[in-house]
């Protein structure tokens, strides 16, 4: 009878509870101050500005294979487990402009299966640098792309991924922050040749 009373007295206190549901949200992010230092290291082919809060690293593998050449790199932003994949390559015989364009077209267009749009803007900076920037909308996962050439040496490509599943609505505010970044260092790069 006790335990009766118990059981009947604890379902009555639970009715009473004021339950508040939690609503569905992400984290609030705290983004660093904007300050920038220049990568401009010897040998390299080119120079810009990139975040205090990203390092570089030497990209060595393509897939598991060797890189093409020495001058692939990583920005690396460790708070946000993002890395923006930077690969360069030669214009020439082996590497002629037009395929070197078409490829880069090719890579970005190879999210239209789950992209909803895809808006590129010409690129051209008061360095006379010119290229293409590309918005890929849409759980993919590279959203930010883009290339820079001087169409006759130098051909630069860049494209931004996160370590998680694609999601636009989570990611979105890294990415604008980091966007914001990827802008400043081509408004500052430079072909060195």
């Amino acid at each position: 009878m006790k335990y009766f009373l118990l059981v009947v007295l604890c379902s009555i206190a639970a009715c009473n509870s004021n339950y508040t549901p939690k609503p569905k949200g992400y984290f609030q992010l705290q983004f660093p101050k904007k300050q920038y230092q220049t990568f401009n290291l010897a040998g390299y082919p080119y120079s810009f500005e990139y975040p205090k809060y990203a390092s570089v690293e030497k990209d060595s593998l393509f897939f598991g294979e060797k890189a093409e050449n020495d001058w692939w790199i990583n920005i690396v932003f460790p708070s946000f487990s993002g890395r923006l994949h930077i690969s360069y390559k030669q214009i020439g015989p082996q590497n002629q402009f037009d395929s070197l364009l078409r490829d880069s077209y090719e890579l970005t267009q190879k999210h239209t299966q789950k992209a909803y749009a895809i808006e590129d803007s010409i690129i051209t900076t008061a360095n006379g640098i010119e290229g293409m920037f590309f918005k890929v909308q849409g759980d993919v996962a590279t959203e930010t792309q883009f290339f820079l050439t001087d169409s006759t040496r130098h051909f630069l490509r860049g494209a931004l991924y996160f370590e998680a599943t694609p999601n636009q609505d989570s990611l979105q505010p890294v990415q604008q922050f980091i966007v914001q970044d990827i802008k400043h260092l081509i408004q500052t790069f430079r072909w060195k040749n």
